[in-house]
């Protein structure tokens, strides 16, 4: 059986969409002032010998608009638990009560909600690479088909003219994204 390579239309969406999925989920770990569990879901705690996400050590919950819960299950993590979110760079201050951490959720500075926006622009581009990547993939798949005249012109002009349209629909939903969440980090 031969390598030849195959175009595979859905395969190019799924890949682009699968970045932008990504994003969406670096975007939820973005803080905007409000709580929210999806702040604290990157954050690991050393646990029972190895590194484990925070959600898997406890329950992750939202009792008011400006704090975080953290009911860990075993009451050995509870420190762990609170050493993971003070390094965690995430300027927040964790709370101890029995094996309940509450987490305040400061105000965010001028200065912070800049500097958040600036990560949030550093996330975009890493997603709008990644999409380009997968249009050079699906790019060159169509110049090797061609090449090796299981194309025909027409047909491989059609099918890179898709590619870019899907290309360019990636990437217009990739800045309506950043466009959206520059706006709720702005907001005061």
């Amino acid at each position: 059986m031969t390598d030849e390579p195959t175009y595979d239309h859905k395969d190019l969406r799924r890949r682009m969409h699968g970045a932008v999925e990504a994003l969406k989920g670096e975007f939820a770990g973005l803080r905007t002032g409000r709580a929210s569990t999806a702040l604290l879901e990157p954050i690991t705690v050393d646990a029972y010998g190895s590194q484990m996400p925070m959600a898997q050590i406890g329950t992750i919950s939202v009792p008011e608009p400006r704090m975080l819960s953290l009911q860990v299950w075993d009451k050995n993590l509870v420190g762990a638990a609170e050493k993971a979110i003070r390094e965690s760079n995430l300027g927040l201050n964790p709370m101890t009560e029995g094996q309940v951490i509450r987490i305040p959720i400061p105000e965010l500075s001028e200065d912070r909600r800049r500097d958040l926006t600036k990560v949030a622009h550093q996330y975009a581009e890493q997603a709008r690479v990644a999409v380009r990547n997968v249009r050079r993939d699906g790019m060159e798949t169509l110049k090797l088909l061609e090449k090796d005249f299981h194309m025909s012109e027409d047909e491989h002009r059609s099918k890179a003219d898709d590619v870019q349209k899907l290309t360019d629909e990636v990437i217009k939903e990739i800045d309506e994204l950043l466009e959206h969440k520059d706006a709720e980090i702005m907001q005061v």
